[in-house]
């Protein structure tokens, strides 16, 4: 039934993007703007790394500090992505088959690829949320038949 969905289906763009140099507060909050959870890390158009709200939230000042709260505030704010984001990141074309990018998903135990095309380019990206949205639909579609 999915065997020939492809990536480029499903993938969500455009991509929201950070920088090494984006502090994490920044990182944050364009995360809770828009509702997403990863942001592609992007250096001169090259695709260097992905940050997570996972990553934000554990690199976050813990409540057991001493240090006081401009302290803490201060020193978050100078923190980078750079500091904190994956650097190895797994990747997926975007006409390589939906089912190949949930097994790598499964694999690695990841909710989120980014989509590059032939030269490494960031084109979309493919999240665990798109490929649920593919599963709900399709039940839909076998449910209610479509009008002739």
């Amino acid at each position: 039934m999915f065997d020939n969905v492809l990536v480029r289906e499903l993938m969500t763009k455009p991509v929201m993007i950070a920088t090494p140099q984006t502090t994490l507060r920044s990182a944050h909050q364009l995360m809770k703007e828009h509702r997403i959870r990863r942001l592609p890390v992007l250096d001169e158009g090259r695709l260097v790394g992905i940050i997570t709200i996972g990553d934000v939230k554990e690199a976050s000042p813990s409540d057991a500090t001493s240090l006081s709260i401009w302290e803490i505030n201060y020193l978050w704010a100078q923190l980078t992505v750079e500091k904190v984001m994956t650097h190895h990141v797994f990747t997926i074309s975007a006409d390589a088959p939906i089912l190949d990018a949930a097994e790598l998903m499964l694999q690695h135990k990841i909710s989120g690829l980014p989509v590059v095309d032939g030269e490494g380019k960031l084109v979309g990206i493919l999240t665990e949320s798109d490929i649920f949205r593919m599963l709900v639909m399709s039940r839909v579609r076998a449910i209610v038949p479509s009008p002739t």
